[in-house]
């Protein structure tokens, strides 16, 4: 099933010679060109329950693997957000063009390669695509209240988990990095394992890792001359093996773990989180922040997310009881046409023994909130 919301521009993806009109957004017109079809073999994956169509099994993804992936440069916007008493924080956006650009490449010397159905018309191709290659007004609010709950100062002072299920072009991961970035002392050696994990591999290497790579070099680059180099006039980063390498080393000296997941929200995603993305022997005092925006669009998305991010607060009440575990999800009110809906995601995590407040809510245009779900 193929269907856009039709939210009349209140994310920040628009069709070409738009542009996009939500309010926190300054995004250039995205350009939109026909995506191929779905190659057979893409087309027998699902995210949800679909008759006929097996779930994407869960996979981890090597960094270094995926920083082989990536191209000699990207192309870039930025998108400033504004978190109130003059702060501004301000977030890079791979181009989508840029990204048709590399798919096109690949195909071109592989004949297997598998098209990406993702980048035509449609918001979401349940089986197929789950909308990341999007980034959504709701992932912009969710930045604006981790701000507000001070998570900035949890990530400079404490050992944290972070994990953003259906990141994404991974909006909310991104100022959360680029202020681990800022604020974190090595000498204190308090860990962050930062999880990104997404329905579609492609997601992963082809935004999530680049826009990683990017909120560390605008980060960095009045630090590192080589690094300001490496900005071309025309809003591309080069990706030099001097620039990677660069970007490892941050990452050490900062003790930030980065992993990289791929597949539906289910009991055997929860378990490779575990077995393979968060490390054993973390402090019993570590924080655990759970990220989600625009996850619950679709009974079937809320219902596996619910589980999923249940599962998730469980497994840390368990294994830190002197932790804290918080999820924060961001979503429309109402998805119109597929079902999807706050409230009912509210009444779904209440009744599996969650309590919920509300942090944010949004009544202009599209109804938007930000709640926080944390176990009795």
């Amino acid at each position: 099933m193929a269907f856009s919301f039709s939210f009349a521009g209140d994310d920040i993806e628009e069709e070409e010679d738009q542009l996009a009109a939500g309010p926190h957004s300054s995004l250039p017109p995205t350009r939109n060109t026909p995506a191929k079809p779905a190659s057979s073999s893409s087309a027998s994956a699902g995210a949800f329950p679909v008759q006929g169509k097996p779930l994407l099994p869960p996979t981890q993804h090597d960094i270094e693997d995926m920083l082989s992936k990536l191209p000699s440069k990207v192309a870039f916007s930025l998108l400033d957000v504004d978190l109130g008493d003059g702060r501004v924080v301000q977030l890079p956006r791979r181009e989508l063009w840029d990204v048709r650009v590399q798919l096109m490449a690949e195909e071109s010397a592989d004949d297997s390669a598998e098209s990406e159905a993702g980048l035509g018309e449609h918001d979401v191709k349940t089986g197929i695509y789950e909308g990341g290659f999007k980034s959504w007004e709701s992932s912009v609010d969710l930045v604006k209240v981790l701000a507000a709950e001070n998570a900035a100062d949890l990530l400079a002072h404490d050992p944290c988990i972070v994990v953003e299920l259906g990141c994404g072009t991974a909006l909310p991961s991104l100022a959360l990095f680029r202020w681990a970035l800022n604020d974190r002392k090595p000498e204190r050696n308090q860990p962050l394992v930062l999880t990104l994990a997404d329905y579609n591999p492609t997601v992963l290497y082809l935004v999530t890792l680049p826009n990683l790579i990017l909120a560390w070099a605008l980060q960095q680059r009045a630090q590192n001359e080589a690094l300001g180099e490496a900005f071309t006039p025309d809003g591309e980063l080069e990706l030099t093996p001097e620039v990677l390498q660069a970007f490892r080393q941050a990452l050490s000296s900062t003790g930030i773990k980065l992993s990289f997941l791929s597949g539906a929200w289910s009991p055997e995603l929860v378990d490779l989180l575990y077995s393979s993305a968060v490390p054993a022997g973390l402090p019993d005092t570590t924080t655990t922040l759970l990220l989600g925006s625009e996850t619950i669009y679709s009974p079937f998305a809320l219902e596996s997310f619910s589980s999923t991010l249940r599962s998730i607060l469980l497994r840390e009440r368990r294994e830190r009881p002197s932790g804290t575990a918080r999820a924060f999800v961001a979503a429309k009110k109402l998805y119109f046409g597929v079902g999807g809906s706050l409230d009912d995601f509210v009444d779904k995590m209440r009744g599996l023994g969650a309590d919920v407040r509300t942090l944010f809510e949004e009544t202009r245009g599209v109804h938007r909130g930000v709640v926080e779900c944390l176990l009795s």
